[in-house]
């Protein structure tokens, strides 16, 4: 369990080279993260300690390029061990961006699923 003590912020940097970047602070020790689209954890996520920076970790999301697809794709970046978005990031590829409006719908349908997911299992497990 995560030390109540502990709250840890994750701040966008860049997107450079296909790669997510971003800082984290606020964990005395090596955070465990994923990378969720879709429903589905994206690979590669590194969670690196800044020498020079005490309790400053540096954190890399290669986009995969098969998320690159039409349309609005959103990423959440989660806390492992308490389910937390830390942080998303969108992208919108083949059509022109009228709005932030679609990015941000995509993000409620992605928080709406892991809520649904997270629902469905606490009734199956407090099943009597």
């Amino acid at each position: 369990m995560k030390d109540s003590v502990d709250h840890i912020s994750l701040t966008r940097t860049r997107i450079r080279n296909g790669v997510w970047e971003g800082e984290l602070s606020g964990a005395a020790t090596q955070p465990a993260l994923e990378v969720r689209h879709l429903e589905a954890e994206v690979p590669g996520l590194t969670v690196t300690a800044l020498p020079d920076r005490p309790g400053l970790w540096a954190v890399r999301v290669p986009i995969p390029v098969a998320a690159l697809t039409e349309g609005v794709q959103t990423f959440l970046i989660r806390d492992r061990a308490t389910g937390e978005t830390l942080d998303h990031f969108t992208m919108i590829t083949g059509v022109a961006m009228e709005d932030d409006l679609r990015a941000e719908v995509d993000l409620l349908r992605a928080e709406l699923d892991m809520l649904k997911k997270a629902f469905r299992r606490h009734c199956l497990e407090t099943e009597v």
